[in-house]
């Protein structure tokens, strides 16, 4: 069975491009990886994939299997090194420090992600398709990809309204239902509904009314509205600068009555983890270089071998993205 299980999809939407769809779909799945849910990321933005290169796996490909495409591994699930009965019976043992974080220890969720970015022979290759490629491609995206035991699935789109996201919808109402009571073994998989991405000013919450008009006229709920880019903080003084002006996609989401999730600032943290950065680097090369090179004489190496959902733990912006995370699992799960 397609789709075969899927608790739950949701879609990551917004009528503008350049608003941060992907950066968002890549954040939210790690932040509900880190509530216990085991999490897969499809990426249908076919003429301009991000998510490989998000990730740090342009160079992965895909396998087959004899259930279907077998998606790439981000991280493995991780099971809570203790329940709750033995960390308690470990602190009334020694009551240490140590036993209080095992206490506090939460099982971590797989992730999994499948792109056509990953398909391409070079990650420079264009891909020229008219629509009815990009049909059957999402189509055999859906129907073809074995994800196993999967909490949530989360969709990345391209921007607007094009073929990618009528094919999409189509093919999702007949694979999956909107119904949150489906449950049990062999039930659908639950379209629960549409994150809608933008970022504060009028030109890019006027694209975003109208993703909200697609998902009234396509019966795809939505789930709420994520502000991206509302401000910067100065690293050095703390200082907030509203780059693209503030609260614009606040008021749309009262105006359009459709729940708002909230803000997410620039992280530079966030921006330097995906870009392969340490948080010492800068964007001068000469200096880099020379940090580099000093390095090298000491015999320090500063690779930081973590997987990249432990890594993102230390960006700001997650802290962000769990409360996210926790609402969209309290409104979904109940």
């Amino acid at each position: 069975m397609p789709l075969e299980g899927i608790k739950n999809i949701i879609l990551i939407l917004s009528g503008k491009g350049g608003v941060g769809k992907s950066s968002v779909t890549l954040q939210l799945a790690l932040a509900l990886t880190l509530q216990g849910k085991s999490v897969g990321v499809l990426d249908i933005d076919l003429t301009g994939p991000s998510i490989p290169r998000l990730v740090g796996l342009e160079g992965a490909k895909i396998t087959q299997s004899s259930n279907g495409w077998v998606p790439v591994p981000v991280h493995e699930a991780e099971a809570q090194t203790a329940s709750g009965n033995d960390a308690a019976v470990a602190l009334s043992d020694d009551g240490g420090d140590e036993n209080k974080d095992v206490e506090r220890a939460k099982p971590r969720g797989s992730l999994r992600c499948m792109s056509l970015g990953f398909l391409l022979r070079d990650r420079g290759d264009a891909v020229i398709w008219r629509g009815p490629k990009k049909t059957a491609m999402i189509r055999q995206f859906l129907t073809d990809v074995y994800w196993g035991d999967t909490d949530y699935l989360l969709v990345d789109t391209p921007p607007g309204t094009s073929d990618e996201h009528i094919a999409l919808a189509e093919e999702l109402l007949k694979l999956s239902t909107t119904s949150p009571s489906s449950t049990g073994v062999g039930a659908l998989p639950r379209l629960t509904g549409a994150v809608l991405v933008t970022t504060p000013q009028a030109i890019a919450t006027s694209d975003v009314r109208k993703e909200v008009n697609f998902c009234v006229k396509t019966n795809i709920p939505t789930l709420g509205v994520i502000e991206n880019m509302s401000g910067y903080t100065c690293p050095c003084c703390g200082e907030v600068s509203n780059l693209f002006s503030s609260g614009g996609g606040e008021v749309m989401a009262r105006e359009m009555g459709v729940r708002f999730l909230g803000k997410v600032p620039v992280d530079v943290q966030f921006g330097a983890l995906v870009e392969g950065k340490s948080q010492e680097e800068s964007d001068d090369e000469d200096e880099d270089r020379e940090r580099n090179k000093v390095e090298e004489e000491k015999g320090q190496d500063f690779v930081d071998e973590r997987p990249l959902v432990e890594r993102y733990k230390e960006c700001w912006s997650y802290g962000q993205f769990e409360g996210f995370a926790k609402t969209l699992i309290g409104e979904i799960e109940g």
